[in-house]
């Protein structure tokens, strides 16, 4: 309720001309209390004051006689008590009571309202503090609100802003702006951080009106969307001084991106990551900058692959790389919109890798990143095509990569004791780029497979070497046997695992490869998967035959798991049948022991003691093994007469059996007295056979042996006694002295023994001779290899006739090669020429252009 004397124009605290919303007095103390604030201001001050009869001094003595002559009587609290409620006055009375309002002061309340908030805009506008405070202000425009003035302010207050805008702030932003785009661009970011500002200001004063009137309006925008509204119109849509300085931010924007992109030390981070904001604050990023920006950076990257074309590939990957990495990373740090991010990725995709996708796919360049291993280069390559989904076109140039590179190492017959090892070396470095630059893509690893297959089983392969059969699967059987013989040590480092091969091992539940047993495992399944590509596996079996034999005769196994191991995987590579020979080759091993032991009791309970010759006898099944040449050999006497007698024994054991004595196979420990002590010297049959003739001589201080000599005496002749006295006087290990020196052993030479002999090694091994292939010996494997095959092709026809009776020549054919590939290769010439030997033999009779089969 208003006190008598107030006045409608009062201070932030006074009361408001709008009585049915107070509340009413309640007592003389409180109004009394209103009473005591600041004195009402206006023109009306002095008569309001002189017609205030609740005037303070006054107040204040009436209110003191009251109470000093209303206070309380002693009460006796002994007698009963006399105070009886609700008999006190009941009626409040307040004298000159005004329940009007006077319609001329609120007029002028209103109109002071008006002139102090346009006086205050005035004020924002020139960035000073307004005189009234904010509160009176902000009181002022509730209470032009609560009068129905809410219009009226609204259209005002737009006016006011429009008018800002158009001339004063637009003048500021030309005035302040240089020539060039980005200081335009500049200025109006900092004219745009002072209206917001500003408008910040503006909607706190103004903040009654935005709730009550501008919130449930659909006509009218609230004063923050009304700011942005204004400044996007006036800034960046027309202006009336028709300079319109938005455009040429915008364009000041790419020109910053410009200088980003070439390391332009104008470039200003802080501005363009504002503007950006600013930008997406006015809602003109994606309608006004966004299509300019896809523009400029269009033809940026056209002039870039334009230039970057005539580099290398290695170069231009590196430099694409870079730039879509600095592109992205922009995007981000700036704060440009995802579908901005999204266009201009794409657009740079489009130009740099699909219209350029015939260097990026070119053969030779590849090729040659390939040779020198740019495992980055690789895999930045495959994530540029991976971005236009065109990284399957790199799988052709990849293939006639490693097509042209394995051929040449297949057909290099310079260096074909290292055929394997740079086969798995380069078939490593092809898992590596699988694995790190191709994401494990497994259509490079078909297309790698395609390509291994395709160059290994080239017809050329056999032209080259002159063999007439499979001369990878001979060196792929020679490489497993380096492998089962000397293990690990014998391996590059290149072929070893490394730290990710052990992680996928044990990732995938194996052991791993950093365990020596798991790694020459691991060895072991790269070489077969060498072996899988082979389509004539009988060229491997029979030198894997040939080697497993030298290992288990000369127990130069590094690993009798390792052996059986291998067995194994054949075994579940290639079936039984392929591996029924070898397994019994392992069988005769355990019942030779078996009957060495049955022997050696025998010799015990026959009265044949202890000898100082042991003699270890291996009984071999010959269907099993490999086929060897009869030697003669004249043994000594002693050795002699423990063969025969232990022939005696078998012989009587088993009726109907026939030793055939295989001495190239025999290997010997014999003992040798020299000058600085005795040594015990490994050693073939062969050499064995030729020391012990010295012993004749050993008296004899000047005693030598002639070639013709030790031929007669041993019963060696031609290569294979110059290959063991070779290995006796011009070897490494040197026991012998040959006279005269020299590295080859003629007829007219003699031989001494080398007294002067060391070897840091009591045991010395000098048999590796032994273990070595001839060429001969090499020769007339691959030819009983393809002798077999005839055999086999001539089986195969019969087979088939056998159970289709008649076909065509071409059917024929076709079947035959369809049930030898596995063992090898036939060319259709050679299996016309086997029907023709079948015709001759009258397993077949030709009718017309077929064959019948006669029972």
């Amino acid at each position: 309720m208003h006190s008598p004397g107030s006045s409608p124009l009062d201070g932030p605290s006074s009361s408001r001309p709008t009585p049915s919303k107070r509340k009413p007095a309640t007592a003389a103390s409180n109004h009394s209390r209103q009473n005591s604030g600041n004195p009402p201001s206006g023109p009306d001050h002095k008569r309001t004051k002189l017609n205030n009869p609740f005037d303070l001094g006054a107040s204040a003595s009436r209110m003191s006689k009251v109470v000093h002559g209303k206070r309380p009587e002693i009460v006796d609290l002994t007698k009963p008590p006399t105070f009886q409620p609700h008999k006190g006055a009941k009626k409040l009375v307040i004298k000159n009571l005004r329940t009007t309002p006077r319609g001329g002061d609120l007029e002028e309340y209103y109109r002071a309202t008006k002139q102090g908030l346009l006086e205050a805009l005035q004020a924002i506008f020139e960035q000073k503090q307004p005189r009234q405070p904010l509160e009176r202000l902000y009181r002022g425009v509730e209470d032009l609100c609560r009068h129905g003035a809410s219009k009226e302010l609204y259209d005002i207050l737009k006016e006011r802003c429009d008018a800002y805008l158009n001339n004063d702030l637009h003048r500021s932003i030309m005035a302040e702006a240089g020539s060039s785009n980005i200081d335009i661009l500049r200025s109006t970011h900092k004219r745009w951080q002072i209206w917001n500002t500003q408008s910040t200001i503006i909607r706190s004063v103004f903040s009654y009106l935005d709730r009550s009137f501008l919130l449930r309006s659909k006509d009218f925008q609230q004063i923050n969307d009304l700011a942005i509204s204004l400044f996007r119109r006036v800034m960046f849509i027309k202006s009336s001084s028709g300079v319109n300085p938005g455009a040429k931010s915008l364009i000041g924007m790419c020109d910053l991106v410009e200088y980003d992109r070439r390391g332009d030390s104008r470039f200003d981070s802080n501005l363009l990551h504002d503007s950006i904001t600013m930008l997406n604050v006015l809602n003109i990023y994606g309608k006004s900058f966004e299509p300019h920006f896809l523009k400029t950076s269009e033809a940026y990257f056209r002039e870039f692959a334009e230039v970057q074309s005539c580099a290398s590939l290695k170069t231009y990957i590196s430099s694409c790389e870079k730039l879509l990495e600095r592109e992205d990373y922009r995007c981000n740090r700036y704060n440009f919109d995802s579908t901005t991010k999204r266009q201009l990725m794409d657009s740079a995709h489009t130009i740099l890798i699909q219209n350029y996708s015939e260097k990026l796919l070119d053969g030779g360049s590849i090729g040659k990143l390939l040779d020198e291993n740019a495992l980055e280069s690789m895999k930045a390559l495959y994530d540029l095509l991976r971005l236009s989904s065109i990284q399957k076109k790199l799988r052709q140039p990849w293939e006639e990569y490693i097509k042209e590179a394995g051929s040449v190492i297949v057909n290099d017959t310079s260096r074909g004791d290292e055929m394997v090892v740079r086969l798995l070396e380069f078939r490593r470095s092809l898992d590596l780029m699988i694995r790190d630059a191709f994401n494990r893509d497994e259509e490079f690893t078909y297309s790698m497979r395609q390509a291994f297959s395709s160059f290994i089983n080239d017809r050329k392969v056999q032209s080259a070497w002159k063999t007439g059969t499979s001369k990878v699967g001979e060196m792929i059987a020679k490489y497993i046997d380096m492998l089962l013989r000397g293990g690990l040590k014998t391996l590059p480092k290149s072929l070893l695992s490394d730290i990710k091969d052990r992680v996928d091992a044990e990732q995938s539940g194996l052991a791993s490869t950093g365990d020596e047993d798991a790694e020459l495992d691991r060895q072991l399944d790269q070489a077969l998967e060498l072996f899988r590509f082979i389509e004539g596996k009988d060229v491997f079996e029979a030198f894997y035959k040939q080697d497993l034999a030298r290992r288990l005769l000369m127990g130069r196994s590094a690993s009798a798991d390792a052996e059986r191991s291998m067995l194994a995987k054949l075994k579940n590579e290639c079936g039984s049948n392929f591996t029924h020979n070898l397994e019994q080759m392992f069988k005769d091993q355990q019942l030779a022991r078996d009957e060495m032991a049955s022997y050696k009791s025998w010799c015990e309970g026959n009265g044949h003691g202890k000898s100082s010759l042991d003699l270890n006898v291996s009984i071999l099944s010959a269907a099993a093994w490999p086929t060897y040449p009869d030697t003669q050999l004249t043994l000594p006497d002693d050795v002699a007469a423990q063969i025969g007698r232990f022939e005696k024994y078998y012989v009587n054991k088993h009726t109907g059996r026939r030793l055939t004595w295989k001495h190239s196979l025999a290997h010997c420990l014999i003992k040798g007295r020299f000058n600085k002590g005795p040594k015990e010297l490994l050693v073939s049959s062969y050499q064995a056979v030729v020391l012990t003739l010295f012993n004749h001589i050993e008296d004899d201080p000047k005693g030598f042996l002639t070639y013709q000599h030790i031929s007669e005496n041993t019963g060696l002749t031609g290569p294979d006694l110059s290959r063991t006295l070779q290995s006796l006087a011009c070897g490494k290990t040197r026991v012998l002295t040959k006279h005269p020196k020299g590295r080859d052993v003629n007829p007219t030479d003699t031989f001494t023994v080398n007294k002067a002999f060391t070897d840091p090694k009591y045991r010395v091994k000098i048999n590796q001779v032994q273990l070595k292939e001839t060429k001969e010996e090499n020769q007339d494997t691959h030819e009983r290899v393809a002798q077999d095959r005839q055999f086999e092709c001539q089986a195969a026809i019969v087979r088939i006739m056998k159970s289709r009776k008649a076909m065509t020549h071409a059917n024929l054919v076709a079947e035959v090669i369809n049930q030898t590939k596995s063992r090898g290769a036939i060319e259709p010439a050679e299996i016309k020429k086997n029907i023709e030997k079948l015709i001759e033999k009258d397993y077949l009779e030709r009718e017309g252009g077929s064959y019948t089969y006669l029972a």
